[in-house]
């Protein structure tokens, strides 16, 4: 789908990366002209009520701040005043397929970096105070008016007393009012704050940027998985020792050596990165469907109606090997283009060609709920 230009303030996705991306901010009038929103007042606290949603509920009282976690029932939000309260939604392209589709609108960058959407609905005076995020982000207004500041400070000492990381001092240097479908972007490590003035949701558009120790973690765990190393430490020459609690230079020698037999390279690197980043998020859940179709049916839905992957399937592919949902499957030849376009546009549309072996593979996928056939209706 060719990227409506407006999404950008006319940018073309090159002329963006190149002048804006992780560089400065940038505010776009009407980036999507007549957005309001996607989700009524009503579904949204429906949707914080669910176990598989991350919702979170951020209130401002007597200058102090307070942090509760979901899921919320109708009762808490009975409670809540008039006033200075926000309810943030995590991975609402996860529950929500016009969120989702909002997400893909910005598929001009590689899906490995995308993260997921964030609707915040606030109060009048709602907001989570200023702060900084570690990764770009889109801020998307929908319905009401939201006040946005911004600065470039060095000070990032956050208020010990706050149970969110919030800014202890902040001295805005920019500011702007956003209606329904002006959009702020914003690269990591701006300073920024945003508070309602009236009743207003924001749809966040984030970008998964891993920092280097969860790198480290999730690299070595990888690593322990493929490791075979062979032997047992030994030491049949050993003479008797005046100092007991001394580790012996023999055994540091050893181990050394035994350790230094585990190698890595650029393929590993790939390997873990394909299935680091698309192994979906603890909350999501894959089900086999409630009645499945058998092979032959299914075969002959793909070549009608085509398919398409579950909005909450991460399918990622580098070389010939293709990751999804954090499972790692080699291509053949013949079937590399197919998977290639089902992972780019998360769509086969009717009449592709399914090469011969793709079609078992594909229906396994449909099994675990990774994908279905395109005529089908998700849920919300």
């Amino acid at each position: 789908m060719p990227l409506d230009t407006r999404l950008l303030g006319g940018l073309s996705p090159r002329q963006f990366l190149h002048r804006h991306w992780q560089k400065k901010p940038l505010l776009i009038r009407s980036a999507v002209p007549g957005f309001r929103g996607l989700i009524t007042r009503r579904d949204l606290f429906r949707l914080a009520g669910r176990d598989d949603a991350e919702s979170r509920m951020v209130r401002l009282q007597q200058g102090k701040w307070l942090l509760d976690h979901g899921p919320f029932d109708r009762s808490d939000f009975a409670a809540l005043p008039d006033l200075r309260w926000t309810l943030l939604v995590q991975g609402l392209n996860l529950l929500l397929p016009a969120a989702d589709t909002l997400l893909r609108r910005f598929a001009f960058m590689p899906y490995a970096r995308l993260d997921d959407v964030m609707l915040s609905y606030a109060a009048p005076g709602g907001g989570v105070g200023p702060h900084v995020d570690s990764y770009d982000v889109f801020l998307l207004q929908g319905e009401g008016r939201r006040r946005w500041r911004i600065s470039r400070q060095h000070d990032l000492a956050l208020d010990p007393r706050a149970p969110l990381k919030v800014l202890k001092s902040f001295r805005a240097e920019q500011e702007w009012i956003l209606e329904p479908g002006d959009m702020l972007y914003l690269p990591p490590g701006v300073a920024h704050e945003g508070v309602a003035l009236d009743t207003c949701t924001t749809y966040s558009i984030g970008f998964r940027a891993p920092d280097a120790m969860e790198l480290a973690a999730g690299f070595l765990d990888f690593l322990h998985d493929g490791i075979t190393l062979e032997g047992r430490y030994a030491d049949p020459g050993i003479t008797p020792t005046l100092h007991p609690a001394q580790i012996p230079s023999s055994m540091v020698s050893d181990s050394l050596r035994r350790l230094e037999k585990i190698r890595w390279g650029r393929r590993e690197v790939e390997r873990f990165l394909g299935e680091f980043l698309s192994n979906p998020k603890p909350t999501v859940m894959f089900e086999r469907p409630e009645k499945l179709i058998p092979p032959a049916r299914f075969a002959s839905l793909m070549t009608r109606a085509g398919i398409q992957l579950d909005r909450r399937t991460l399918m990622l592919y580098r070389g010939d090997v293709f990751y999804i949902n954090g499972e790692a499957v080699r291509a053949t030849p013949s079937a590399h283009s197919t998977l290639a376009t089902l992972a780019d546009t998360r769509i086969l549309t009717p009449g592709v060609h399914i090469a011969a072996g793709l079609a078992g593979l594909l229906y396994t996928w449909y099994c675990h709920g990774y994908l279905l056939p395109a005529i089908s209706k998700t849920k919300a």
